[in-house]
């Protein structure tokens, strides 16, 4: 009732000033001042005021809901979402203001009356639309800065440069190795896991797939191990993009805004980084490159496990994981027996090593 009050009188001063500048104009000009007090502008005051308001009562209950609607969307939405949004305007009018002041002053009165409102609502609108929209990348800015700085007052002048952040994908979550190089102390710097990641991984877990469940599950756990456990230092980013629908791509466009480096296994990710100039690292690299270099003529010690494809082949794994093709050695399954090796092949999947057992060859 207050806000339906304050609007009425609102409109009651309105149309009160309004008849009391234009009101005896009018008279004038409809030849009906026979009797001064009529052209009063205070007897145009009263009449100005009564008219409109009679003409807007019906409106008044409209113009009041919408002012309640505008309330709760304000009081609903996110404070960043409100100051960026807020200092979008201000700047944009300041610059309006700038551009009006000659405008102003030119004598086209149509120019000059005209166009100053027209760009005052153009910039302001502008200015809205450009702190609102980009609100993410400035708080990432911001963050980041704030970040920065507090590390740089840490640091001696003698210290190393500080090291990148890395951001987290899903994929490599879930796959956990990333906790094991994080406890090696391999991978250096703050780790973020980005809002929307972990959304995803919630909505994994949340799956009415086993197996969809059960990753997701497994990634909440890598998570929690790493901000518990482990000597590193990780922290969440609240930020969204809300423009942009994949996951994959909030990451290379966060990992642009704070000038980070992606981490993960996804093949595609990772191409899609390397064409956007963004940084990455893969944990599949990664693993490639320490597993060990053996030759033909070594020896190694293995356990042959099962059968091989062709006759009388017995397989064998090492402790990475690549396999190992024992021929004739299908008769010393279950045993771990010393073996020659005699080929490696690099293919797409990975590096497989053909060997045999070495008993046979002192046989021969």
């Amino acid at each position: 009732m207050v806000l339906k009050r304050i609007v009425q009188l609102f409109i009651i001063v309105a149309g009160g000033t309004i008849g009391y500048l234009y009101v005896p104009d009018l008279i004038v000009l409809m030849d009906l001042s026979s009797n001064n007090w009529i052209e009063s502008p205070y007897v145009g005051l009263v009449l100005g005021a009564i008219i409109l308001f009679l003409l807007t009562f019906w409106a008044v209950d409209y113009i009041v809901e919408f002012f309640r609607i505008v309330e709760e969307t304000l009081v609903k939405a996110p404070v960043a979402d409100l100051l960026f949004g807020s200092l979008g305007i201000i700047i944009g009018l300041v610059i309006a203001f700038l551009i009006n002041i000659p405008i102003q002053d030119m004598e086209i009165q149509v120019v000059s009356q005209v166009v100053p409102i027209f760009l005052t609502v153009l910039l302001g609108y502008f200015g809205f639309q450009v702190g609102f929209k980009r609100r993410d990348e400035f708080l990432g800015l911001l963050t980041l800065a704030k970040k920065e700085k507090k590390k740089s007052d840490e640091i001696d002048e003698n210290d190393s440069i500080i090291p990148k952040v890395k951001i987290l994908d899903t994929s490599v979550i879930i796959d956990g190795r990333i906790a094991d190089i994080c406890q090696t102390s391999f991978l250096e710097g703050t780790i973020i896991i980005p809002q929307f990641v972990l959304e995803e991984l919630q909505h994994i877990a949340d799956s009415s797939d086993v197996l969809k469940r059960n990753r997701g599950r497994r990634g909440l756990d890598v998570l929690n191990r790493m901000q518990k456990d482990l000597q590193v230092n990780v922290e969440i980013y609240e930020g969204d993009f809300e423009e942009i629908q994949e996951v994959d791509s909030k990451l290379v466009k966060l990992a642009k805004v704070i000038n980070g480096i992606v981490v993960t296994n996804d093949f595609n990710l990772n191409k899609v980084c390397e064409f956007q100039n963004v940084q990455v690292l893969n944990i599949n690299d990664l693993a490639n490159a320490v597993k060990p270099i053996v030759l033909p003529g070594e020896e190694l010690t293995v356990q042959v496990i099962k059968d091989g494809k062709e006759q009388n082949q017995g397989v064998a794994y090492l402790d990475d994981g690549t396999m190992i093709v024992v021929e004739e050695g299908k008769n010393y399954i279950g045993r771990t027996i010393e073996v020659l090796i005699t080929s490696v092949l690099q293919t797409s999947a990975g590096r497989m090593i053909f060997a045999k057992p070495k008993l046979l060859e002192k046989a021969l």
